[in-house]
């Protein structure tokens, strides 16, 4: 994990690569949980028997799924220190390479792409690549907007 002391030592960071993080792995009950919470219960997400019979051979996770993992996975990237506050801005650009099957491991690893200032602090854009362990292409890749408040 990456720490830095301030707003001042994040701007000079322009370009630096953030990560990779530990693995994290998906499993069928995270995504019935995410089913249920965002209402997708689209069979290639939870019917295990129909799912093997499909393109994908197996049950997948939602692209949100793995997208809404960002937040679990920038934790564990880097952590601005005297900051009162960060919170997500939005997305400027979101692409979902791969699909994740169910029981793969993935990890994120960052880069810090640009910090603009703010009214209430300054913007943090961020490219965040999620890749699948064993995967050729990464299963998300986003450019974050994040709003820093000292």
């Amino acid at each position: 994990m990456r720490v830095f002391e301030s707003i001042d030592e994040l701007v000079a960071a322009k370009g630096e690569q953030l990560g990779p993080t530990d693995w994290f792995e998906i499993t069928q009950e995270r995504v019935d949980t995410f089913a249920d919470a965002t209402d997708d219960h689209q069979w290639i997400h939870i019917d295990k028997e129909r799912a093997e019979a499909g393109p994908f051979g197996t049950t997948i996770a939602h692209g949100y799924l793995t997208l809404s993992l960002i937040a679990h996975f920038g934790k564990a990237l880097y952590r601005i220190k005297n900051l009162t506050m960060g919170i997500n801005y939005g997305l400027n650009k979101v692409r979902f390479p791969a699909v994740v099957p169910v029981g793969s491991r993935l990890r994120a690893s960052g880069e810090v792409l640009d910090v603009k200032p703010a009214a209430q602090g300054v913007q943090l854009f961020s490219r965040i690549t999620i890749e699948i362990d064993g995967g050729d292409k990464p299963a998300c890749v986003a450019e974050t907007v994040s709003l820093l408040v000292p």
